[in-house]
This record gives structure tokens, sequence and C-alpha cells, in this order.
């Protein structure tokens, strides 16, 4: 008569302890996601600043290549972006690239036969910065960059987990 009514009883719902377990899993599971969130923000930003970077310097060899060599000196917009030599000249090539990127004013070239140094401030998030007459070294963005006459590098900053890091490309 004991087992009838062992098996006669059945449990209703759950106990406290799965419960607990499945609230412990399902806050591991967010906060896990709530870690993540950020730094595929970080890194998509980054893509999309890169991406403009070269999308700046296709642009830039698409005018040297349009105007026998000659390297541009204006470099201005955001999302469609005006490159060559001044500000509404006929020969201004156009480029578009993401529409929160801004691309400032060229900083002017250094006199001949000296180096120039990076930036000493960091250009600000979603801002590309050419200089002019500069060659800069991709694998040492913050050194001393070489001067030559036909170049232009493109100092930019992306985000990492410890902060803002410059980095450039030469165009």
């Amino acid at each position: 008569m004991l087992t009838n009514t062992k098996l006669s009883r059945k449990q209703k719902g759950f106990t406290i302890i799965e419960v607990m377990i499945v609230l412990a899993i399902a806050a591991l599971i967010l906060l896990i996601v709530l870690l993540a969130v950020p730094a595929l923000q970080r890194n998509s930003k980054n893509t999309t600043i890169k991406n403009d970077v070269a999308t700046v310097a296709g642009g830039i060899s698409t005018y040297e290549s349009d105007n026998n060599g000659t390297v541009p000196k204006y470099l201005n917009g955001t999302g469609s972006i005006s490159i060559g030599s001044a500000a509404g000249a006929a020969d201004l090539e156009k480029v578009t690239i993401g529409g929160s990127t801004t691309v400032s004013t060229p900083v002017g070239a250094p006199a001949s036969g000296t180096t120039q140094a990076a930036p000493t401030t960091l250009p600000a998030s979603g801002t590309i910065v050419p200089y002019l007459g500069v060659q800069c070294d991709p694998n040492n963005p913050t050194g001393v960059a070489n001067v030559a006459a036909r170049s232009i590098s493109l100092y930019y900053v992306i985000q990492t987990s410890s902060g803002a890091k410059l980095e450039c490309s030469a165009a």
C-alpha cells in the first residue's frame, strides 16, 4: 500500500534548486553578451574607418593617375570627399566613404630635407587627417616620418580595449 501512495503522488512544478540553476545560466549568458557587445561595436567602427582610409587612398591614387602624377593639395569632406588641387577646382576627384567619417584639411608639407613628427594630438575618432609630403611608417605611426615630396600619409585613430591608438596609411 505504501508503494501505491508514492506512485499516485506526482510532482508538480520545479524545485527551487532547478529554478536557481536556470536563473544562474541565464545570468551567465546575459553577462557574456553584455561584455561582447562593446567589443563588437568597437571592431565595427575600426573596420569602417580602415575601409574609409583605403577608399580615400584609392581616390588619391586615381587623382594622381588622372593628373600626370600630381599630388593633390586639397582633401576635404564628410561622406563625399573632394580630392584635388584646391576647393572648387575643375580637377576634383570625388569618393564616397562612410557617412560619419570626416577627412580634415591636409597638414602642409614640411621643409625639404627635414623630417616630421607624427601628430602630437590624436585626431578625433572618425576623422582622417592627411599629411602632405610625409611618408609614415605603419609599423610605428607615432614615430618620425620621412619627408617625401610626392607622398601623402593618412593618420587616423582606432579604438582598442586599452584606449585610442594612432594609425597611419600611406596613400
